[in-house]
């Protein structure tokens, strides 16, 4: 492990569950499931009056450890650049919170969870899940916590929009909301690409309609739909600055294998992600995000966020081709129409989407300043060293 002095250091996963014996959990689509388990983790001191709270909502393949080194990794959470000590989200002045959405593979309940009616993972018989859903179940783990209300909800992405819908179905436990590189609802061109993935895995002959635990895994059609993804996380330009036309040398053009650096880079990374994701989740979380929808059809714009009173920073970023600047700003537009205070920053960035999770310095100049306005305007106390 590293040791690093900004770091949090060593953290654990902890993990909530409700919705036990006969109590369920209603879902939006109108399912019951229970019992539901969390898993969660924390960074930072709650203050006594549990006002300086954040709540950090990660995007499609992130999960709970968001920040600090796990007993022997090597590497930190995935957000460890922007949340510790002095970071963007200071864990000084903040108690932080991440965790992993239902329906993920990370230790919340969702599709390789055991049915408690069969003693086998649910597989396919796991129910349809909502955005929505994700965040009520976000909500029942901050009410165990004690946590009527949050200084902010912030993410990327899907994160993004899981910060949109805290907005719109809690408008009074947010005092501040930092959604980054999303959208209100999905495009048909994004919902393309996520079927596209979605049917690599199930043309995998593994896949066996999703009844595939015990046995191999559908490793080759969810290594492909992560490698669609990731193309789209990327800039044109980040891409041929990176790799180019290099080669892996002599290899004859004839044959189809990687022969192309860029070749070589998507299979890692789609073996990569086969190790840590479980594919029926990618199924279950990327419909969610193709069913998430703020405008509600035909209703103005506005009208999105009339109950909201929470202060907003938007961020976006100039290369992104997958969330582009134009969605950022139909956001503000909804945000302003309603009368939000509300700021918004596009940052210059060739890393297409994945800027938001290496564009680190501005993003902590933006954030850390915000933050700070947003505790002293509402008299937050925050903890001292």
């Amino acid at each position: 492990m590293t040791n690093n002095s900004d770091s949090i250091g060593i953290v654990k996963t902890r993990y909530f569950t409700f919705a036990e014996g006969s109590e369920r959990f209603n879902l939006t689509l109108g399912d019951k499931l229970g019992p539901v388990t969390v898993a969660y983790e924390t960074y930072g001191r709650l203050n006594n009056n549990k006002t300086n709270a954040i709540l950090i909502a990660h995007a499609l393949s992130g999960d709970a450890h968001a920040a600090g080194y796990h007993e022997g990794d090597k590497k930190p959470g995935w957000w460890d650049a922007m949340i510790g000590p002095g970071k963007a989200f200071d864990t000084n002045k903040f108690y932080v919170i991440c965790s992993n959405v239902l329906g993920g593979c990370k230790g919340t309940t969702g599709p390789i969870s055991l049915n408690p009616e069969t003693g086998e993972p649910y597989a396919l018989t796991f129910p349809l899940i909502t955005l929505r859903d994700m965040v009520r179940v976000q909500r029942r783990l901050l009410d165990s916590m004690g946590i009527k209300k949050l200084l902010s909800v912030a993410g990327g992405s899907m994160g993004g929009m899981q910060v949109l819908q805290w907005m719109v179905s809690y408008p009074n436990r947010v005092l501040s909301a930092i959604p980054i590189a999303t959208a209100l609802r999905h495009t048909a061109q994004q919902i393309a690409f996520n079927e596209v993935g979605r049917q690599s895995i199930m043309a995998d002959p593994y896949w066996k309609s999703g009844y595939y635990y015990g046995g191999y895994i559908p490793a080759k059609g969810l290594a492909v739909a992560r490698m669609i993804g990731h193309i789209t996380y990327m800039s044109e330009k980040s891409m041929e600055e990176k790799f180019g036309r290099q080669r892996k040398g002599n290899i004859s053009p004839f044959r189809f294998n990687a022969d192309f650096e860029v070749e070589n880079y998507l299979h890692y990374k789609g073996d990569k992600f086969v190790e840590r994701f479980d594919a029926n989740s990618y199924l279950y979380i990327t419909k969610a995000m193709d069913l998430f929808d703020l405008t509600g059809g035909c209703k103005p714009i506005e009208d999105i966020f009339k109950k909201v009173e929470a202060k907003v920073l938007v961020i976006a970023f100039k290369s992104d081709w997958l969330y582009p600047i134009h969605q950022s700003k139909e956001i503000v537009k909804a945000c302003k129409k309603a009368g939000l205070q509300t700021t918004f920053c596009e940052i210059y960035s060739e890393y297409g989407h994945d800027a938001f999770l290496l564009e680190i310095e501005e993003q902590s100049h933006l954030i850390s300043h915000f933050l700070c306005k947003i505790a002293r305007e509402n008299d937050i106390e925050l903890p001292t060293q």
